[in-house]
């Protein structure tokens, strides 16, 4: 197999490679894929998100969770490296999938993936909605209005992907910026000055465990939470087509996203938990939002509405990162026919050439679920983002360890050398344990037996419908891209001056072998 830049060489932004192909523009450099992964992680959300969780859950010696969770993320985003240089075409875990082990992987991948983050979309905006309400001084808003500031969030960040990259660009460098001062800044200024617990704390379960095992109960149960906070580095690969050099940018990109969230979020985590007032009182009642109580309690309710803009940012942000990330895959997809629907959603569109379709299908499908928003059926398909993250993860990581014990792997311009089958051996080992610890039915989840056992229904649910879908479609499914470029004739440089002149023979650099 080839891992051939899908690009008629010479030709600036052609828009269909020499294999006949259609291909997305180059527009990102190599800042730009890890800024859009670093806001689709975006350690805000990631923060808020699970804070209250795990610190109820575990107490505060839930922060060794995050460690733990960046281990094995980080042996996943390393294998991801490896076969984002190989394969460097939009879609991420469906291309890695399905050309490591066939069709079926790659499929079931893509809907995993594509399930997940839309349902992720959804409770983006719902949750930017919230926030933006509260900072414009609308006391408890109603379910109506903060759908409604929902669905406008969703169709005006659908409407900016859809424009173009550079919308992209600048709030994911609004995100950054914000993500600097809230979390560094911020974070700093607590430990330096409002600091009132002990560094002990941190090995302090505050009895959580009960009379059971804290490692075997409360800690498998902060994995789980934590486990949400470190997705979505792998979207520098979604977009790998529109990245410069992506054989070696985009690894670099995908790597460097989990280490920089992974260390704004634990440094945060820890000034807030040294900086929370009467740390007993707050785990005796476990009520209530501990992070938004600490600010206000050290810095006044005037920290309060700047506080909530910087949420509102940081959701919108990693609402766009999300939705270019699940477009591209859907129309990594539609272009090899697997998908209902192909021929529109693989269409490219408007001056920049970009997916509208696929990203028009993302919100439409976003904005049914952000209209049941509140509900237990919502309660329930929320909790299938982090599964379908993680089975979409598995697949591929387990697909390049059977590659490598068959002796079939052929490293591309980044490999790990011979660490590249222990790193594969722990990535694949590490997807399993988490995907069955996320799926663990726990009381934590709810009272409601459905709840309890959200995971596995949805899973299930949805494998059942993914079945019907993907046998529906098998049979037009194209060839790997590729294989498809690899048997092409090989592209030419064309003058840009004078199309009309014979085409000289290429004089690109040769390709990174496989």
């Amino acid at each position: 197999m080839s891992n051939r830049s899908p690009a008629v060489a010479g030709a600036d932004d052609a828009p269909v490679s020499a294999a006949g192909e259609q291909q997305l523009n180059r527009g990102f450099s190599f800042r730009s894929a890890f800024s859009l992964a670093f806001a689709d992680v975006s350690p805000i959300v990631a923060l808020y998100a699970i804070f209250t969780l795990g610190l109820f859950t575990a107490g505060p010696a839930f922060f060794w969770a995050f460690p733990v969770v960046l281990a094995g993320q980080l042996m996943v985003a390393l294998v991801f490296g490896e076969m984002a240089s190989r394969w460097p075409f939009a879609g991420s875990v469906y291309q890695w999938a399905r050309h490591v082990r066939g069709a079926s992987w790659g499929w079931a991948a893509a809907w995993a993936y594509a399930w997940g983050l839309t349902i992720a979309l959804s409770t983006l905006a719902y949750g930017a909605s919230g926030f933006l309400l509260e900072a414009l001084g609308v006391g408890a808003p109603s379910r109506a209005q903060t759908a409604g500031t929902a669905l406008a969030i969703l169709a005006i960040g659908s409407l900016a992907n859809m424009i173009g990259r550079k919308v992209l660009k600048v709030m994911v460098i609004a995100s950054i910026l914000c993500e600097i001062a809230g979390s560094v800044g911020l974070s700093t200024y607590l430990l330096l000055f409002h600091r009132v617990n002990p560094v002990g704390v941190l090995f302090d379960g505050f009895g959580t465990q009960g009379t059971g095992s804290w490692l075997g109960g409360p800690m498998l149960i902060a994995v789980a939470f934590v486990g949400w906070s470190f997705v979505g580095f792998e979207s520098a690969g979604a977009i790998a087509e529109e990245v410069e050099n992506p054989e070696r940018n985009v690894p670099k990109a995908i790597i460097l996203a989990l280490l920089s969230v992974a260390a704004l979020v634990m440094f945060s985590s820890m000034a807030i938990i040294l900086s929370i007032p009467d740390l007993g009182r707050v785990m005796a009642e476990k009520t209530g939002d501990p992070v938004t109580y600490t600010l206000t309690s050290h810095l006044g309710e005037a920290v309060g509405r700047p506080l909530l803009l910087m949420f509102v940012i940081g959701f919108v942000s990693s609402f766009l990162a999300v939705q270019a990330a699940v477009s591209r895959c859907l129309w990594g997809s539609a272009r090899d026919n697997a998908l209902p629907g192909s021929r529109r959603l693989a269409r490219l569109a408007g001056p920049e050439r970009l997916p509208v379709n696929a990203i028009a299908l993302t919100a439409l499908v976003a904005g049914v679920l952000t209209l049941v928003a509140g509900s237990e059926l919502y309660s329930v398909l929320v909790n299938f983002t982090t599964m379908g993250f993680q089975i979409s993860f598995a697949i591929p990581v387990v697909g390049a360890l059977i590659a490598r014990l068959r002796g079939t792997w052929r490293p591309g311009a980044f490999s790990l050398g011979r660490w590249g089958t222990p790193v594969t051996v722990l990535a694949a080992l590490w997807t399993i344990a988490q995907t069955v610890n996320i799926a663990w039915p726990r009381a934590s989840m709810g009272q409601e037996w459905y709840l309890r056992w959200s995971m596995v229904l949805t899973t299930g649910i949805l494998t059942a419908v993914g079945v019907v879908v993907f046998l529906s479609v098998r049979s037009r499914m194209r060839e790997p891209l590729a294989e498809r470029l690899a048997a092409a004739p090989e592209p030419v440089a064309v003058p840009r001056q004078a199309s009309s002149v014979a085409a000289e023979p290429s004089t690109a650099e040769e390709p990174a072998q496989p």
